[in-house]
């Protein structure tokens, strides 16, 4: 078992529905770290941002975006993650992948679809969680919206790291910060949100605020509002572990048991 990690954060400004200048972007900014890492964590829909014209963008497992972000995972010896637009058959995804530097590729579709915006209309909701090893840290990535449900994110499976991944737009940004610390206090994990910056076709204004909690909801990694950034920072297996075995908060959790609801 590893003892630390390395996760690197890109907040980036994106080209409305623009993949291969997107990729160029996020291509030119990965090449230029100065520091290696263990995995590196893109936003929402990061080749496109967040469209609900999706037909004219999505992709297939075996498209451009999955073959660079392959590429990229085994160049830096490292997981990339972020979400894009997949077309499976006759669905439609919002879509976390997760390269790995071993040439595997997990997923996890987004579960809460962000009506408020209509995009309930647009894609098809996932039914189940992505819990993952690497390197000793078991990762659960998510996207967004499903920040504000708690019991999608609870920690029943020894969840070591949450990561959100968004365009969380600059209205709403005190309820990232504190959702986001929230995760990690109640869940005794490290919590990551990585954001956009910029503006979308929509005119929405996007600020960043991509940020890292450890375990007791301290700030570990933070990032400067509304402006491209890239923050790195090591976490600790063994801090984390000792400090469960001091606070024994999850064992008294609530059990509960998730039951899928159609929407009608």
């Amino acid at each position: 078992m590893n003892e630390t990690l390395k996760i690197t954060c890109i907040q980036a400004d994106l080209v409305w529905e623009d993949t291969t200048k997107n990729l160029d972007n996020f291509t030119n900014k990965i090449d230029g770290l100065n520091e290696s890492t263990d995995i590196i964590v893109l936003q929402e829909m990061f080749t496109t941002g967040f469209t609900m014209t999706p037909k004219k963008v999505a992709q297939t497992m075996k498209g451009t975006t999955v073959q660079w972000m392959l590429r990229v995972a085994k160049q830096n010896s490292c997981v990339v993650m972020g979400s894009t637009i997949i077309a499976v058959e006759d669905a439609i995804y919002n879509r976390c992948l997760v390269a790995l530097p071993s040439g595997d590729v997990k997923h996890y579709d987004k579960r809460h679809l962000f009506t408020f915006a209509g995009e309930h209309l647009q894609y098809k909701s996932g039914t189940e969680r992505l819990v993952f090893d690497y390197k000793g840290f078991r990762i659960c990535p998510l996207i967004c919206y499903d920040l504000r449900f708690p019991v999608w994110a609870r920690n029943t499976q020894d969840i070591d790291v949450l990561i959100y991944m968004a365009n969380w737009p600059k209205p709403r940004i005190q309820a990232w910060d504190t959702l986001l610390q929230a995760r990690a206090i109640e869940n005794l994990c490290y919590s990551f949100g990585v954001n956009r910056v910029g503006k979308d076709a929509n005119n929405l204004d996007y600020v960043g605020h991509t940020v890292g909690f450890d375990y007791f909801g301290q700030e570990i990694l933070t990032t400067p509002q509304s402006q491209e950034a890239i923050a790195t920072v090591e976490i600790s297996k063994k801090d984390l572990l000792k400090m469960r075995e001091n606070f024994r908060f999850l064992e008294d959790r609530d059990s509960f048991e998730l039951k899928h609801v159609s929407r009608l």
